[in-house]
């Protein structure tokens, strides 16, 4: 594995940064310019921006060439990951479940109409995507959900709840595995839906966040109607499309870069941070911490490039992923709580407060980040995978 980028890997890295740098929204990143407020003004934008990106060529970079992508190996994809990360771009709405899981979910598994259907509009920023999985009951153990979808002659009617689904109230389309088969073995008898979020029987409610915010929501389904033609992959054996699209979900992301810029900005503070002995970078138990840090993420970045190998080498993510994301998740949170205990009291001012440090902005990243070990499973459940299946270890 070569760290360092080949020549084609060089041009691509500046073509793309060289683009950034003369697309990204007028004045971003300056106190100029103004932050999109509301949720609904925040999707809004970034459904702009996504439609800047794909008149570029950037959206859906890993995207088979026949669907509309750019063809890109993952190593670009990793490439976009840390100069977009670098540029310190817009939050993408649509990215993590449209662009990121349900696209290359229905190019493994979808029919040719489901193509033709849904990823243009996926790829344009056109319609905004949610997941259906995880259950008040079923969380870390998917395989134990218990919204059940009946067969009636060519549609499944739907009735249940699933929990945690973000960017529901924004959604066209939701991704739903159903239970189709109550009397199959719980990996069994599971099912891939397409659901239109304008179905009637569809009920959401925001579920609001330490942070402030309602991205997350419950979502109940009473009798829903979903025609035959919307199931991905084959009726009962959804588990096997549910591990598609798990496998983007956590192998495909790795924030080295955003936590190394974060970092930066963090050694920073500390330098012009006054102390009653010097500067707050002078103490060599901070001075320490913000090295481990250093070198946690330069591990971080070596591992992800590990991973691209081998998914460069066997076409498809695998197990490692997970090591991924128990390293990345945990050490956003060592990173975020290094920050408040630089910044003292003061740092948890919450954003929107005058008197908040930084905005606002380590209050929210360290309350946030707390999610980072639950969401697209637990760390739990990735030692386990890690275990079983990287390593090969007996499940007892």
């Amino acid at each position: 594995m070569n760290l360092r980028d080949n020549e084609a890997e060089a041009g691509f890295r500046h073509e793309l940064r060289t683009w950034l740098a003369a697309h990204l929204p007028a004045g971003w990143g300056t106190p100029a310019f103004r932050e999109p407020e509301t949720a609904a003004e925040k999707v809004e934008f970034a459904k702009r921006w996504q439609r800047t990106l794909f008149d570029g060529g950037w959206a859906g970079l890993d995207w088979p060439r026949a669907f509309g992508g750019r063809g890109a190996g993952v190593a670009e994809h990793l490439i976009w990951q840390e100069e977009y990360a670098r540029a310190r771009g817009p939050d993408l709405i649509n990215l993590a479940v449209g662009l990121g899981l349900v696209g290359p979910t229905l190019i493994a598994h979808g029919t040719a109409s489901q193509k033709e259907r849904f990823l243009q509009p996926i790829l344009r920023g056109d319609e905004i995507w949610c997941q259906g999985f995880s259950e008040p009951n079923a969380g870390s153990d998917l395989a134990a959900l218990r919204t059940r979808a009946e067969r009636r002659s060519e549609e499944f009617v739907v009735t249940g709840q699933k929990i945690w689904t973000s960017f529901a109230r924004y959604a066209q389309w939701c991704i739903l595995v159903v239970r189709t088969n109550p009397n199959a073995p719980k990996h069994k008898g599971l099912t891939f839906l397409l659901v239109d979020m304008k179905s009637p029987g569809i009920t959401i409610r925001p579920l609001r966040e330490m942070t402030g915010e309602a991205w997350f929501n419950e979502v109940f389904f009473d009798e829903v109607h979903v025609p035959i033609d919307n199931v991905v992959g084959d009726v009962d054996r959804g588990w096997d499309v549910v591990m598609t699209t798990l496998g983007h979900e956590r192998g495909s992301a790795s924030p080295h870069a955003r936590l190394a810029g974060e970092l930066e900005h963090l050694a920073a503070i500390a330098r012009a941070m006054p102390r009653s002995a010097g500067r707050a970078a002078d103490d060599p138990i901070l001075r320490q911490r913000l090295a481990q840090h250093a070198i946690e993420i330069e591990i971080l970045r070596i591992t992800a490039w590990r991973n691209v190998s081998a998914i460069a080498k066997n076409g498809a993510p695998g197990p490692e992923g997970s090591i991924l994301k128990v390293f990345w998740s945990e050490l956003d949170q060592r990173l975020n709580e290094t920050a408040l205990d630089l910044l003292g009291p003061a740092g948890m001012v919450p954003r929107g407060d005058p008197r908040a440090v930084e905005g606002g902005f380590w209050s929210h990243e360290l309350l946030w980040s707390r999610a980072a070990t639950i969401y697209a499973g637990t760390s739990e459940i990735q030692r386990n995978i890690i275990a079983q299946r990287a390593l090969g270890l007996p499940r007892s």
